[in-house]
């Protein structure tokens, strides 16, 4: 899917701090834990809990978000549709990797199985 340069730019531009706290709120309110959602942060970019702080407190865009990852290597199993877009389709790199994120954090608030978001 085609997105526009401006889109891009946005979603480069943002900052992890400011949709961090959206995603734990996202996933506290169905009954998921932050723990669980550091699981999935880490499975997708290699970053543990210290990092992200670091990430967060020096409020890092996406684009130096995903910079700085080692992306997993089966991200490109994550397919489907988030935020009107379907992944799979998406062809600016950092988009897409940012929506892997936005699917894996919609999928453990939907109660889905740790181990098929992980893609086992």
């Amino acid at each position: 899917m085609k997105t526009t340069e401006k889109h891009n730019e946005r979603v480069a531009n943002m900052t992890f701090a400011s949709v961090y706290p959206h995603y734990i709120t996202k996933v506290e309110k169905k009954g998921r834990t932050i723990e669980e959602l550091h699981e999935v942060i880490h499975w997708l970019t290699g970053y543990n809990k210290q990092k992200l702080q670091e990430l967060i407190e020096n409020k890092a865009t996406f684009q130096e978000f995903f910079q700085q990852a080692t992306l997993n290597p089966k991200a490109y199993l994550i397919k489907g549709v988030i935020c009107g877009y379907r992944i799979e389709e998406i062809d600016n790199p950092l988009t897409q990797q940012v929506r892997y994120l936005d699917k894996l954090i919609d999928e453990l608030a939907k109660g889905r199985n740790m181990q098929k978001i992980f893609r086992t």
